[in-house]
């Protein structure tokens, strides 16, 4: 395999299209006769509608019709089968269970209670406010806390326990017995959610920034009562989602429903205030970790017991010890997880689900638990290393953590850490030096796809798959190239329509794994019909077998022959020669497969202003061979910045009298920001691995969130001597109780 594409850092092919605003996003769609949609949300938490006075509204200027439960249309609920990566193509899955306008009942702030349909935006959002609802409050349970005063969690499964940790934590030498917590963390990306629905002879057409057209088209077909084939999904371009745009959500019914009563194409676009309320979030966790180690500071017992909250009426858990069964060496392990619900919507998996508030927990213990053995954090996770999957007792498939520890660490300067609580100095600021690892699992998924070799020279991809701002089209497209030697302008990508060969959602860091090896497929069957066809009697081979004809550059060649792909099929008048291919899952019996880096982080602590920066990251991963260096790089830069807004400033907060949101707004929910940027170094150690598939590829996307809130915190302890385990490390957290030190 040429490694002059694959591996290689060219430009998204689909960048031009965005800088010039030909991009066409959900919201951009405007079908002929569109008419708009905006929703009348709740204003209680807990409770029931006893009254909906929509008579001043449906008077208003525009206004079609509005919807509520009295009158809106029939649907029906998902198949209650649970979903699964080998039944992904054919799936479907609500994370909000109740439907829109199913009942009365309020479970959230910020539910859809009604939606105004009207000939503008401006004129549906007016009559929506003039919608007056009369509410019957129950009561709200605003936190985790609240939560469990109602009773015990429910057991939320996926647990995990070998030896006896118990015994294990009580005759250890050294111990650690701590609890983390996270708060709620929202996606909110730049491109809101919208639907653009439209029914045409019974079939439905829907435009909708979604991170799987194929399941979001399955889901909607059970909805409705239709036959897949009649619902068709488009989303060429999502402006990104981080996990809150993998299911569908009750805007999208409700659209839908919409354009089938007024029989006009609707739009709705969610706004910002609802996507803290109604389209999913990270829930808040908290986690108990209990750790022992023996005198030489090898790991006897590992005990990760947490809770997460859930909506009223889901069950979402929030697999926060998935990683800690595995990434340590250890015979004596117990993972646990509850859930308690509250009067929030659903929440949903957002980048890295789990592994990024559980990798907070463990990295965090860890660091506690080398400091209680006097050593080095560094040292004690290279003594601890996972030699094999301990959890399902398989070799890993690749593991070169030990190396992106090595690199890491030399390339950060870590050895010149000194190990005292504030010993590190620069002027006025107190340097802290910080690590953790960072881990998630390695997934390959079933895909289609189909491959056209064009006459006029170039080759058409469709593949249901869609591109999140990740870089899909380009890496397709880079695999076209290496198999056919086309060049990349010569190769179109189309994606983001349920009609093509379908293929996975765009999340869990799976796609480039499991989407490639289809299109590598599908582009050497149109190849080898293709080499059939010139070696036909008018193709231009016609003295050759088609097993012997070679292909290079573009081009057909037998050694004295060379024609290009466009030449054979004009003289033969065909249109095309076309591949398809359908590829499944990664072998798991044989191997554990996993992705594996580490953070290295400096924080700077300004004690006499109160101020705090993570001023330098290094992060070393490992994540199979890297197809396209410059967009594998901007994944992780980007997941780094993520996790600091996890660590410092990210937390969506309820009252705790009402469980109403207060800060669901950017002006108060607080983000990283251009100043709050660091200097950031990756180094992607590149390292194929073949058994997950023929490229070597695993998925980037999601590690580099996982572990950077703890290297941030053990970082933050090592400046202040304060050991943060609530996220966010907030500025009130650090002043109280800061040991003075001496300038």
């Amino acid at each position: 395999m040429s490694e002059s594409i694959m591996g290689a850092s060219p430009r998204r092919i689909d960048g031009r299209l965005k800088v010039t605003g030909r991009a066409q996003y959900a919201a951009d769609q405007h079908p002929k006769d569109m008419v708009f949609a905006y929703g009348v949300y709740s204003t209680i938490a807990s409770g029931s509608i006893k009254l909906l006075d929509i008579e001043v509204a449906r008077r208003s200027t525009g206004v079609i019709e509005i919807l509520h439960h009295g009158n809106f249309p029939q649907a029906f609920h998902t198949a209650p089968v649970p979903f699964s990566l080998a039944g992904v193509l054919t799936g479907s899955r609500t994370d909000e269970k109740r439907l829109p306008f199913e009942d009365e009942v309020i479970r959230y702030a910020g539910q859809f209670v009604a939606l105004v349909i009207a000939d503008t935006f401006e004129h549906a959002r007016e009559a929506a406010y003039k919608v007056k609802v009369g509410y019957a409050g129950g009561a709200s349970f605003a936190n985790l806390k609240q939560g469990l005063k109602q009773g015990a969690p429910a057991d939320g499964g996926q647990g995990h326990k070998r030896g006896n940790p118990a015994k294990a934590f009580d005759d250890g030498v050294q111990t650690v017995d701590a609890t983390y917590t996270t708060p709620v963390e929202t996606h909110n990306p730049m491109e809101m959610h919208a639907t653009v629905a439209l029914w045409e002879n019974g079939k439905l057409v829907v435009y909708e920034s979604t991170q799987s057209v194929v399941v979001h088209r399955n889901t909607l077909a059970q909805i409705f009562g239709l036959p897949t084939e009649h619902v068709e999904v488009r989303a060429p371009f999502i402006g990104s989602g981080f996990g809150g745009k993998l299911w569908i959500w009750p805007h999208s019914v409700a659209a839908c429903a919409a354009a089938k009563v007024v029989g006009r194409p609707v739009q709705l676009i969610v706004p910002r205030a609802q996507m803290f309320t109604t389209v999913g979030h990270r829930p808040e966790t908290q986690q108990r970790m209990r750790l022992a180690a023996d005198a030489k500071g090898k790991l006897v017992s590992l005990r990760h017991e947490s809770l997460n909250t859930t909506g009223f009426g889901d069950q979402y858990v929030e697999n926060c010890g998935s990683m800690s069964a595995s990434l340590y060496s250890c015979a004596n392990v117990e993972i646990t997880h509850g859930i308690v619900q509250v009067n929030r919507g659903a929440p949903t998996s957002m980048r890295a689900p789990g592994a990024a508030p559980g990798l907070f927990a463990l990295e965090s213990a860890i660091d506690e638990l080398a400091e209680k053995c006097r050593m080095d954090p560094l040292a004690f996770r290279q003594l601890n290393w996972a030699e094999q999957n301990e959890q399902e007792k398989l070799p890993w498939s690749g593991n070169h953590l030990r190396e992106a520890l090595a690199q890491g660490a030399e390339r950060f300067g870590w050895v010149k850490r000194t190990p005292e609580i504030g010993s590190m100095r620069d002027g006025h600021e107190v340097i802290g030096y910080g690590m953790a690892q960072c881990n998630w699992d390695a997934l390959r998924t079933p895909a289609e796809a189909r491959v056209l070799l064009k006459s006029d020279g170039r080759a058409v991809v469709y593949c249901g798959a869609q591109d999140i701002g990740t870089g899909t089209y380009t890496v397709i497209a880079q695999c076209v190239s290496d198999i056919t030697g086309l060049p990349l302008d010569r190769i179109e990508v189309e994606l983001g329509n349920s009609s093509y060969p379908p293929a996975p959602v765009s999340g869990g860091s799976w796609v480039t794994a499991s989407v490639l090896p289809a299109v590598a497929e599908a582009t050497r069957a149109a190849l080898t019909q293709l080499k059939s066809f010139a070696a036909s009697a008018d193709g231009g081979f016609a003295t050759s077998k088609a097993d012997a004809i070679k292909v290079s550059n573009g081009r057909l060649e037998d050694g004295s022959t060379s024609l290009g792909f466009a030449d054979v099929l004009n003289r033969l008048k065909i249109a095309s020669a076309e591949g398809n291919a359908h590829t499944g899952m990664a072998d798991t019996a044989k191997h554990a497969f996993s992705s594996f880096g580490a953070h290295f982080v400096e924080v700077r602590w300004d004690p006499g202003i109160s101020r705090l920066r993570v001023s330098r990251v290094v992060s070393a991963i490992d994540v199979g061979k890297i197809i396209n260096a410059k967009t594998a790089r901007n994944q992780v830069e980007g997941a780094i910045v993520m996790a600091i807004g996890m660590a410092l400033f990210e937390s969506a907060d309820y009252d705790e009298r009402n469980a109403m949101p207060v800060n669901n707004n950017y002006a108060e929910y607080m983000v990283p920001v251009h100043a709050d940027q660091p200097d950031i170094d990756v180094i992607l150690l590149d390292y194929p691995d073949y058994n997950l598939n023929e490229f070597g590829a695993r998925g980037v996307g999601e590690i580099g969130v996982t572990g950077l809130a703890a290297a941030v915190a053990n970082a933050v302890y090592h400046a202040t001597g304060k050991r943060v385990r609530d996220l966010p490390i907030s500025l009130e957290k650090l002043m109280d109780g800061v040991p003075t030190i001496s300038v």
